[in-house]
């Protein structure tokens, strides 16, 4: 009995439907094109100190934009997805985070986020160490800043203030890597 091709072609195309879209490869790591909340890629790149790849950023966006003020200032959805590329203890991912902090404000504003910045150490030490592989999502919204981990919700900053501020370590006028930041931005 022959049977027609339709089936097998209907087949192939429902499993390439399936599969994530990719818009980046950074570093070996495939970056999709949407997230689920439907933000779009806005810009991808490698964070890396001295000469060790530490993680692939990517920031999404409801819109493309290549402005660091409108994206820090949007009350738009926006999330940063960290690709670990190494393995990081909870102190070195805390270290880091404050670092990109202090780089970004003075000591009045930090005074002002210490609950919040507090409330992020305590999330980065429920997440522990993140090996290779592992990815640390930020969404930034109007209800505030929450983590996640391996897609786990791992915990909540209330307010926008701290989002702002966090996207900064990124973003603002002395991010972490300014090739990182130029990356996000598309450029």
């Amino acid at each position: 009995m022959v049977r027609s091709g339709l089936p097998i072609t209907m087949l192939v195309a429902a499993m390439l439907a399936a599969s994530p879209l990719y818009a980046a490869e950074v570093a070996g790591v495939r970056i999709e094109e949407r997230t689920k909340a439907d933000l779009v890629l806005n810009g991808a790149g490698l964070r890396s100190r001295l000469f060790f790849k530490v993680y692939v950023a990517a920031l999404y966006t409801t819109k493309k934009t290549t402005s660091a003020a409108e994206l820090i200032d949007s009350r738009e959805p926006r999330r940063i997805a960290m690709h670990m590329l190494r393995e990081l203890d909870a102190d070195a991912l805390i270290g880091a985070l404050k670092d990109g902090l202090r780089q970004n404000h003075g000591e009045s504003e930090l005074a002002v986020l210490k609950t919040d910045i507090d409330q992020l150490e305590n999330i980065m030490r429920s997440i522990g160490s993140a090996r290779p592989g592992d990815v640390i999502a930020i969404d930034f919204s109007t209800d505030g800043t929450a983590i996640s981990f391996n897609g786990q919700p791992r915990g909540n900053i209330a307010g926008t203030a701290f989002g702002r501020a966090l996207l900064k370590v990124w973003l603002g006028e002395k991010p972490v890597d300014t090739g990182l930041k130029q990356a996000l931005l598309g450029g």
